[in-house]
């Protein structure tokens, strides 16, 4: 959700410019700009809509000089128009913004009084006309920065470029991410390391309300109370931020076709021959309440964690979207944990209630894809999902990681509560090795699946049904449909079908059915035939025997391989994020970057 680059270069910034900010496209955004210093002359260029159209623009109307700011913007305040569009000029300086001013309007009302007029409708333009109003009063640009930093409540990542100043970026963090890049007489300015990484794998990321004054000679930093800090500077691996399509149509695809890698990665990283390799401070004897805070796809997969913390291990656990989380003030208590799920590491929502719980909670644990993001720096313990770089807005391999690592999370409690013997452990661990083979038997339907994806394309309605950990399945299901295909889709516990939701069962709603031949399986037929007799169209997803069983009838049908019931999530995301993938290439929407959507969703 929007994105911030900076450049003080040797050479010409704009390609840099508009190159880092196609690095970070998957995050989502409706509208880009560049400004730049060139002869001590401030201008900009912006476009609405794809990063193509900025650079048609640039070709005709070129912008020079080796300093410069650029941005993607996901609306917030206002409508995707050139006029709302970063960077925000005021005068002598532009700017650049990811987050939400939420005193904008006050200070809109302050900034109108003593005679400054808007060009547009966002709150980003407030912070240029405070800026512009601090420089006037003939204050310095740091100077001006720390007057300006201290009026603005919210929260925002802010690169700021001054008319005049072609050795100078100001940047500052509040809740949003921020890192600095370190060259050879080079400086950058990027959301995240990835933005950075063709130019460097020098990285210090700015902690909270950090605020930076950089020159080409390094970077001063200063923290919230505007004192020096010393911030370490990391060096990235250059290959984990690479990203590519690899013969792929689309990243979706390719991230769909990586999960059997990845999923191995996982396995190898938290396992070791004949038990658990998770850290020596993951201990859950004590433990006697589990919290899981997390939102979108990552909230279901907290919803098949409950089910495997409180089946394996007998421990209570709460699931809670984060955005509702420190709002409804939980009771939390000290013999209890607190476990934050998020791809980015950066989600706003999740990292605020991970703040909220901090000091209520005996243990703060992360579950992130990004080891060095926020959420991951703010926690008594972060777990990595070994995913790699996840582009398509969709998520679809890291959902699976993060499903590898809280089922290792729910044995280990199991084990060290008494539940599980080490033996069983063992056993599950053996289990759990065959996966990333399954998968691979379930990424072989994919051409089964584009076949009558062409007919789910035609539907208006979808449902999706499942018991037990399935039922979270549905949930993610008919997230990935609606999210890409744009389809009206829905997914309910089963047992659920008649208390409402079959009032909208006729022939024209496929009802995408999820169910392995478990201990579930008998009820879960017994809901198919009241949807058929009511001449819903219903698509089995199950293992052969459970198509044997249940299949006459059906509309169509999916046999995937034999799994242990603890796996089955992990497996049946497969297919489910195939029938999203596969039904969206049939309507001809776009499947990576899906209207109004952000891969990284950095404000509340």
């Amino acid at each position: 959700m929007c994105g911030i680059v900076g450049v003080l270069g040797t050479h010409q910034v704009a390609p840099l410019l508009v190159e880092s900010l196609k690095r970070l496209e998957y995050r989502g955004y409706d509208s880009a700009g560049i400004a730049t210093i060139s002869d001590g002359r401030l201008d900009r260029r912006r476009a609405v809509g794809k990063l193509v159209n900025l650079s048609d623009l640039l070709v005709h109307e070129p912008l020079a000089g080796r300093a410069g700011i650029g941005h993607t913007r996901w609306a917030t305040h206002g409508a995707a128009t050139v006029a709302n569009a970063h960077p925000h000029r005021a005068g002598t300086v532009a700017v650049v913004h990811n987050g939400i001013i939420e005193n904008f309007r006050e200070l809109r009302e302050e900034l109108s009084k003593d005679g400054y007029s808007f060009e547009s409708e966002t709150d980003t333009e407030t912070v240029a006309l405070l800026m512009r109003r601090a420089l006037a009063s003939g204050k310095a640009p740091q100077e001006a920065t720390a007057e300006v930093l201290g009026r603005l409540h919210g929260a925002f990542a802010l690169c700021f470029l001054f008319e005049g100043e072609e050795d100078l970026l100001i940047c500052a963090r509040k809740g949003s991410p921020l890192a600095i890049g370190h060259g050879d007489g080079e400086m950058f300015v990027g959301s995240d390391a990835i933005a950075l990484a063709p130019m460097t794998d020098r990285i210090t990321y700015l902690e909270e309300g950090d605020w930076a004054v950089i020159t080409r000679a390094g970077a001063q930093i200063f923290d919230a109370q505007n004192r020096r800090a010393n911030r370490a500077i990391s060096r990235i691996q250059v290959d984990a931020t690479r990203i590519e399509k690899a013969g792929y149509k689309h990243f979706m695809a390719k991230e769909i076709a990586e999960q059997p890698v990845v999923l191995a990665d996982a396995l190898r990283h938290y396992t070791r021959e004949g038990g658990l390799n998770l850290p020596e401070d993951i201990d859950f004897s004590a433990v006697d309440r589990v919290t899981l805070v997390a939102c979108g796809t990552a909230h279901y997969a907290c919803h098949v964690a409950k089910y495997l913390f409180e089946s394996l291990a007998g421990l209570p656990c709460d699931i809670d979207v984060a955005s509702e989380f420190r709002y409804r003030e939980p009771p939390l208590s000290d013999r209890s944990w607190a476990l934050f799920i998020s791809q980015s590491g950066e989600t706003a929502d999740t990292l605020a209630a991970l703040r909220y719980s901090r000091d209520k909670v005996a243990k703060v644990v992360s579950v992130v894809n990004v080891p060095t993001s926020s959420i991951a720096r703010e926690s008594d313990v972060a777990l990595p999902i070994m995913a790699g770089i996840e582009v398509g807005v969709a998520s679809t391999k890291a959902f699976t990681c993060q499903l590898a690592v809280l089922t290792l999370l729910a044995l280990k409690a199991g084990q060290d509560r008494g539940c599980l013997s080490r033996e069983q452990v063992a056993a599950h661990l053996e289990n759990f090795r065959c996966l990333p083979g399954l998968m691979n038997h379930a990424l072989s339907l994919a051409d089964d699946i584009a076949a009558l994806s062409e007919q789910l394309a035609e539907a208006q309605d979808i449902l999706f049904l499942g018991r037990g950990p399935m039922y979270p399945l549905a949930l993610e299901g008919a997230l990935k449909l609606k999210e890409i295909s744009y389809i009206h889709a829905e997914g309910y516990a089963s047992g659920e079908l008649k208390h409402g939701p079959i009032a909208l069962i006729d022939n024209r709603v496929p009802v995408i059915v999820l169910a392995p031949r478990d201990h579930l399986f008998e009820k879960t037929v017994s809901n198919m035939q009241e949807v058929m007799a009511r001449h819903g169209k219903v698509l089995l997803l199950s293992d052969a025997a459970g198509i044997q069983e249940a299949g006459a009838g059906c509309w169509k049908t999916l046999t995937l391989p034999q799994v242990p019931d603890l796996f089955a999530p992990i497996l049946y995301a497969v297919p489910a994020q195939l029938l999203a993938y596969h039904t969206a290439i049939a309507k001809g929407t776009d499947v990576d970057q899906p209207r109004n959507l952000a891969k990284s969703v950095t404000v509340e």
